[in-house]
């Protein structure tokens, strides 16, 4: 039988004398829903739970002897669902109360985590026959992001990624991006095809005007190096647009 039972902590919690329960202890109540949470966890896994649940085992080793569940809620009120928190950037974070230091380093960690396992299924990998596993991992990586980011993923003649490069940042709705860098990076890696990816922050992966432009821009600066371009992919927050697909390629 696992022992479920809290463990002292020897690193950063976001419990200060002023929030911690007096005489450090933590009340019997909060130790048994811990325990009960982490049981039907390992019982029944992630599927058993519902976000602001699993949001909470996340948060039991920031704050170890304090009630998170208002935090969870508040958390979830705020963002929406548990990818959303995770995802979220860290002033937004912190405008929260009752997040601070520990309550972020969790939560990236979190995400970095998934991030990490998402990309690890495409990395080296044969990119055409695996578009599942790389949406999933575009989906992971960009798609709650607050501000637009712009990635290109290289490939070689096997169409096995080869390099996956964050190329610029941007504002909610625009990101500047510049043909002649991408088709440069290219032929420094040796890539013989490459893949673009941009999220939209709205959610709405329908493409701009300047989408489709810049998309010829670099579609044709790469034709004249004789390097392919499969596809630019527009991430949202529950779908995603591939310009092959609608006819854009």
């Amino acid at each position: 039988m696992a022992d479920f039972r809290e463990q002292p902590l020897p690193f950063l919690t976001d419990e200060t004398p002023a929030t911690a329960p007096v005489g450090g202890k933590q009340p019997s109540y909060i130790a048994d829903h811990r325990q009960r949470l982490r049981a039907r966890f390992m019982g029944g896994g992630p599927d058993a739970m519902p976000d602001y649940e699993l949001l909470e085992l996340v948060l039991f080793r920031a704050i170890p002897r304090r009630d998170v569940k208002p935090l969870a809620r508040a958390l979830m009120d705020r963002f929406g669902d548990f990818n959303r928190v995770i995802t979220a950037s860290e002033a937004r974070l912190r405008e929260i109360s009752g997040v601070g230091d520990a309550v972020v380093v969790e939560l990236k960690i979190v995400a970095a985590a998934a991030q990490r396992m998402a990309r690890s299924k495409v990395m080296k990998s044969h990119v055409l026959t695996g578009w599942d596993a790389l949406l999933d991992y575009c989906h992971t990586s960009m798609a709650h992001r607050e501000t637009e980011q712009f990635r290109v993923l290289y490939l070689d003649r096997k169409n096995t990624l080869i390099g996956d490069e964050e190329q610029a940042k941007g504002t909610v709705d625009h990101v500047p991006v510049y043909p002649r860098e991408v088709a440069k990076r290219a032929l420094e890696l040796n890539a013989s095809a490459l893949i673009l990816v941009h999220n939209h922050p709205s959610g709405d992966p329908t493409p701009s005007q300047s989408d489709i432009d810049m998309t010829a821009q670099i579609n044709l600066a790469c034709g004249a190096l004789g390097i392919t371009l499969h596809d630019h992919l527009i991430i949202g927050k529950s779908a995603e647009l591939s310009f092959r697909s609608e006819g854009y390629l």
